[in-house]
């Protein structure tokens, strides 16, 4: 069974305990995420492993919170191996990588991030998900960093086709009921595109100004990821021409096009 070892990066973003890394020991130990390299995260790494090297690192997507311990980790196990969605010398979607006394099945999850995957564990422990889901919260998609939510989307019903048993998410808690968490978020997404088609209906023509109405009382702090996420909502209503961007800002498609 995979050990959960907490990156120590706990805030409003990640958590009362930080990302979530997950250990698999046995013939090739293994750490899916990085954390950002925090001494005590490490500490506990070694401490798990009970002498025996960290032979590998997978890293779900590239963001800060899961891959910027990457440095700190090759100082600790100058002899690990490092594995990432598309770059020079990582996997690629559908590829076996050994782990622990098993195997993993990389599984390409854009939408969060355009590099982002999954790893489905062939012994049946569930799917390590990333940022594809996490209890409690929604997972931002930040259009601005090339988030999109069209393939955020696919990439919920493709694991969602999976049947997988459990979730093991880069924060939070286990997943138990990944299906109907799946379907919730799935859903959350369409209202949410309601939600801001009204807005721009109402005259909003702005993503801030989008966001200011339809996330009511939201913290200061948390605005720009939620503005970001509203204007990956855009992007794909746009495409569905459902809106339309004219000089003034958001409308809706109808009416953009007549106002030309």
């Amino acid at each position: 069974m995979p050990l959960l070892i907490p990156a120590g990066n706990a805030s409003a973003w990640t958590g009362p305990t930080g990302n979530n890394t997950w250990l698999l020991r046995g013939r090739v130990p293994t750490l899916v995420d990085a954390g950002i390299g925090e001494a005590g995260h490490l500490s506990a790494v070694a401490a798990a492993l009970e002498g025996a090297p960290l032979a590998r690192v997978l890293i779900t997507h590239g963001h800060v919170d899961h891959a910027s311990g990457v440095p700190a980790v090759r100082e600790r196990w100058p002899g690990v191996r490092v594995g990432c969605f598309g770059r020079d010398g990582g996997f690629g979607d559908g590829e076996r990588i050994e782990a622990g006394d098993g195997a993993l099945v990389v599984l390409h999850t854009p939408g969060h991030s355009p590099d982002h995957c999954c790893f489905v564990d062939e012994g049946g422990s569930g799917i390590y998900c990333g940022d594809l889901v996490r209890l409690g919260a929604s997972i931002v998609i930040p259009a601005s960093k090339g988030g999109d939510l069209a393939r955020y989307l696919d990439s919920l019903r493709r694991v969602r086709a999976l049947g997988p048993g459990r979730l093991l998410p880069g924060h939070g808690p286990i997943i138990e009921n990944p299906e109907a968490v799946i379907e919730q978020y799935i859903r959350h997404r369409l209202e949410r595109d309601a939600q801001i088609l009204d807005a721009v209906e109402a005259g909003c023509r702005t993503a801030r100004d989008i966001t200011m109405r339809v996330y009511i009382g939201l913290s200061e702090g948390l605005l720009p990821a939620a503005e970001d996420t509203v204007l990956a909502h855009l992007i794909k209503l746009r495409v569905e021409e459902r809106v339309a961007e004219a000089a003034d800002g958001w409308r809706p498609a109808e009416r953009a096009v007549s106002d030309e």
